[in-house]
């Protein structure tokens, strides 16, 4: 299939019903590069009048797309897929340009976005049904899975590729209709792209449609229209609290992957240099602008300071700049507000006592004046209450903290309301098991790091890091209702 997905391209229409329409308000957005602080090309800024057009378009679409055959479902995911390869370099550059991603950053998620794809391909063949008996004579039960209606997907910035498809793919797949709703600072990768994706691979006009603006215009009628049967969020916790309380106003389901605070547990047992490789990718990766990525580093005290040495040489030897450059592993952080943020809870946790190792401030960039490239930065003599550590810092900050015992890592580990990923490198896979079975957390990786992401693998948080799961038949279940016919195929006497 032949797309224009450039940065440049014409990116002012909303897509609603099959077609490029423009916004009822007239406004558009101004999408910024991060690395350069330079204007791309503009979105649309869409109204209230646009969310309740999409939701009508939805609806009205959702019964005839359920009514599809299964094969033709899975035909269009698959068409999906043949579009994210045949575009995979456009794709990246257009990451690198909106999302200020990486080369690995940009090819991960497009291998992301295609495995939960290709996960989502098998669904229609999958909403299987079962037979149950009756305690009434000459009845038989059957219990249907059916699709829920009309799907609300609200992705974020940071990944928006892959975030978004994990939850529009499916629910496409299940035969519902979607309305998605990206990130303001990432309006195409998260939005528009996968609209050209879904009219590319032959989507039914009305089935997916996308509204881009600003959340504070419109995010709470996206979140709360009367036509929505799922919310399926991912962002920061307090916003994600709102949202669920919005959608639950309208007994919505809502599917919330939240905030995480992920510890990365390296015991006296470990091997040093497995456990730092780890780090260095869990902590670093995309600018540690990950929800499962390393927040934490909890190392035992007697192979504290072999630890923090040798993480700081990584962290000193990665280069750190323009998304563009090709060397680049460290970029920039995604806007002003958000590197204020994390460079704030640097300066107070050392003011708190901790000891900066290194970074702890922006890499110049050629040609640009205000810098969004935050240095990796490793922080020593470190516990667990510091801005650093206590708050998700969404950067390429390691806090590293010691602990005397097993006991008291687990101690620290679930001191934080959040549970969403963790990591921990022991002796031997045994150890870092048990380790694991104590660690209030929805997902522990052991003799690795917290990132990991397999779309036939469950995906999901616990206590602030949300509710609900992603990924094979949790999302499944998610998207899709259980549905009781009972038929009495004998005569049935009443006791009135």
């Amino acid at each position: 299939m032949s797309l224009e997905l450039s940065p440049t391209t014409d990116w002012s229409n909303l897509y609603r019903d099959g077609e490029w329409v423009d916004p009822d308000s007239g406004e558009q957005l101004t999408v910024e590069d991060p690395s350069t602080r330079e204007s791309l090309t503009t979105v649309p800024a869409a109204s209230e009048a646009d969310v309740d057009a999409a939701y009508e378009t939805a609806a009205a679409a959702q019964t005839e797309w359920a009514e599809t055959l299964p094969t033709e479902r899975a035909q269009v995911i698959q068409g999906v897929i043949e579009g994210l390869q045949e575009h995979r370099e456009e794709i990246v550059d257009l990451l690198a340009h909106e999302a200020g991603g990486s080369q690995l950053m940009g090819e991960t998620s497009v291998q992301l976005a295609t495995d939960q794809a290709s996960e989502a391909a098998t669904f229609p063949r999958r909403l299987k049904g079962e037979q149950s008996a009756s305690n009434i004579p000459g009845k038989e039960n059957i219990v249907e899975r059916v699709p829920k209606g009309v799907v609300t997907v609200i992705s974020p910035w940071n990944f928006p590729l892959n975030l978004s498809m994990r939850a529009v793919a499916p629910a496409i797949a299940a035969g519902n209709a979607v309305v998605l709703k990206p990130a303001s600072n990432t309006p195409i990768s998260g939005g528009l792209l996968l609209a050209k994706l879904f009219e590319a691979a032959g989507l039914p006009d009305g089935v997916l449609n996308v509204v881009t603006g600003r959340g504070s215009e419109i995010g709470d009628r996206v979140a709360g229209h009367p036509e929505s049967d799922v919310v399926a969020f991912t962002g920061s916790t307090p916003v994600g609290r709102q949202v669920a309380a919005t959608a639950g106003e309208n007994l919505a389901i809502a599917a919330m992957e939240l905030g995480g605070n992920n510890a990365h547990i390296v015991t006296d047992d470990a091997d040093i240099g497995q456990a730092v490789d780890a780090a260095v990718f869990g902590s670093f990766v995309h600018q540690g602008q990950v929800c499962i990525s390393i927040n934490r580093h909890l190392v035992h005290e007697a192979v504290y300071d072999e630890y923090v040495e040798k993480l700081t040489e990584r962290a000193e030897s990665l280069p750190a700049g323009s998304a563009h450059d090709e060397d680049t592993v460290v970029g920039p952080i995604i806007d002003d507000s958000q590197r204020d943020e994390m460079l704030e809870y640097v300066d107070e946790t050392i003011s708190q006592g901790a000891t900066l190792e290194t970074g702890g401030e922006t890499v110049p960039v050629e040609g640009v004046d205000d810098s969004l490239v935050v240095a990796p930065t490793v922080i020593s003599d470190a516990t667990n209450d510091m801005a650093a550590a206590c708050n998700e810092h969404f950067g390429p900050i390691a806090p590293v903290i010691p602990f005397s015992d097993i006991d008291e890592a687990v101690t620290l580990h679930n001191a934080v309301e959040y549970g969403l990923s963790g990591s921990v490198h022991a002796g031997d896979v045994g150890t870092g098991k048990q380790i694991a079975d104590r660690l209030e957390t929805g997902m522990v990786h052991v003799n690795d790091q917290p990132i990991n992401d397999e779309a036939h693998v469950p995906f999901s948080g616990t206590g602030a890091s949300g509710m609900g799961g992603y990924n094979t038949m949790e999302i499944l279940r998610e998207v899709t209702e259980t549905k009781w016919i009972s038929l009495q195929h004998d005569e049935r006497e009443y006791p009135i």
